[in-house]
């Protein structure tokens, strides 16, 4: 008999969709752990084993397992017989007066003693029980909580990844940029010692050649920012320096994400799973404080042997041995125990809120995630359409100025135009990647092997 009612998974007073509202098909999904593998680069795939196997939050989040473990260890090792062992040697002289001589004399004995103390307590109202449930569930919660690491730990050295891969494509299109303002400038400064070009037009090109080369050392300082960030994400000296040559922004654009992802991906989710499993072992300690109002049954017994004389020391004359039941009964404490069995009903409350808004913020990263993406999607087809536009412009304006036919400012503003279609381009790439990122770790992992569900 346990006192207190068992756990059931409460309702969320909100509903579930069976599909997030920004998909539009319903689907069946198999989860895939590698979700970075989407990127398909090889570089990525080493830095998330580099990470896992030494970042120092990982290593932090599964001593805590380690310690739950025992925590629990110590619970379930209340609800067996503790038995122990006691032994005792004394020698005692007692000086006294010897009654028929009147003269002084001594006694002097010894003992010996060797005993096995036991205790057991019968459970009768399930308090050992519900207090083991509650230690069971508090290890569920830490293991979830390292998977919760595990996973954001993930998430984030690959968000920072992809920064610094997006940096490294910032600098290589700035530094091409600036070449070709350098020529530019060259061509410029040939046409004024010929007169065809008047002064002004050189200290334009001039400007605009350093006015793209002021953006290099603000780049290069967050692409090497970045990578010692990631440094110590691996559980490494902070370096800036590339650990591995790749090439820049090699990566490919992942798969599209699939229609109709069921709302069930959530269950997975690492920290709705420790947010329940806190929750469940709330639901024990109801039952624990509940039965601690109620009487405790103890049996303790002892068995062993007792002599002053360790050579007939193990013989049936000289064994000792005593049994005895003890209730006791808590009669008046002020209040304690119900005050105790209050706490836990609030704290049960408390975590119900909790699970709740747990799952209320994860359904918000998701649909967040999806409508993100759409329109960085979006965003970024318009703006392939502008650079391209921006390109030919830029060629075409240098053509005519070189011909004499359109003034140098015309050309300054194609070549800037197209520096920002370029940079805006790769910017809106980079955020995709990193909301698809998000959607990831919103999901708790990825999705393989879609199965549509047809509907009549």
């Amino acid at each position: 008999m346990k006192a207190g009612a068992d756990y059931t998974r409460p309702d969320t007073e909100f509903t579930v969709p069976e599909q997030f509202e920004n998909t539009v098909r319903t689907g069946a999904y198999a989860a895939d752990d590698k979700w970075w593998a989407a990127f398909n680069d090889p570089f990525l795939d080493d830095m998330v084993e580099r990470v896992v196997s030494g970042n120092h939050d990982i290593r932090q989040a599964a001593s805590r397992v380690m310690e739950a473990r025992a925590l629990l260890e110590q619970v379930d090792a209340d609800r067996y017989p503790q038995a122990g062992a006691a032994a005792n040697a004394s020698r005692m002289r007692q000086p006294f007066v010897n009654p028929f001589t009147d003269q002084a004399d001594a006694y002097e004995a010894k003992q010996f003693s060797l005993s096995v103390p036991a205790s057991f307590e019968i459970d009768l109202w399930g308090r050992l029980a519900r207090a083991s449930e509650a230690g069971r569930a508090e290890m569920m919660a830490a293991e979830f909580n390292r998977r919760t690491v595990i996973h954001s730990v993930i998430a984030e050295s690959v968000t920072r990844y992809l920064e610094t891969r997006s940096l490294e494509a910032r600098i290589d299109i700035t530094e091409k940029m600036a070449e070709t303002a350098r020529i530019h400038l060259e061509l410029v400064e040939n046409r004024h010692e010929r007169g065809l070009a008047p002064v002004i037009e050189v200290h334009q090109a001039r400007r605009t050649l350093a006015q793209i080369q002021s953006r290099l050392p603000a780049l290069r300082q967050a692409a090497g920012l970045s990578k010692q960030a990631l440094s110590i994400m691996e559980g490494e000296y902070p370096e800036s320096a590339d650990r591995i040559q790749h090439p820049v922004y090699a990566f490919s654009i992942p798969d599209p994400v699939p229609e109709g992802l069921p709302s069930e991906l959530l269950n997975r989710r690492p920290d709705i799973l420790a947010a329940e499993a806190r929750l469940e072992a709330a639901s024990a300690r109801i039952g624990q404080a509940k039965a601690a109002r109620f009487p405790r049954l103890s049996l303790t017994g002892a068995f062993g042997y007792s002599s002053d004389s360790l050579k007939s020391f193990f013989t049936s004359q000289n064994e000792i041995w005593n049994i005895a039941a003890e209730a006791a009964v808590p009669l008046y404490d002020a209040g304690r125990l119900k005050a105790g069995q209050r706490a836990a009903e609030a704290q049960f409350e408390a975590q119900t809120v909790a699970y709740a808004r747990v799952i209320l913020i994860a359904f918000g990263e998701v649909e967040g995630a999806l409508l993100t993406r759409q329109q960085q999607i979006e965003r970024r087809d318009y703006l392939a359409v502008y650079l391209e536009e921006a390109k030919t412009t830029e060629m075409t304006a240098a053509d005519r100025y070189y011909r004499g036919l359109i003034d140098y400012s015309v050309v300054l503003e194609a070549i800037q135009s197209r520096y920002q279609a370029e940079m805006e381009l790769v910017e809106t790439e980079s955020a995709i990647y990193a909301n698809r990122v998000r959607l990831h770790r919103a999901l708790g992992g990825g999705w393989d092997h879609v199965l549509t569900v047809s509907h009549p």
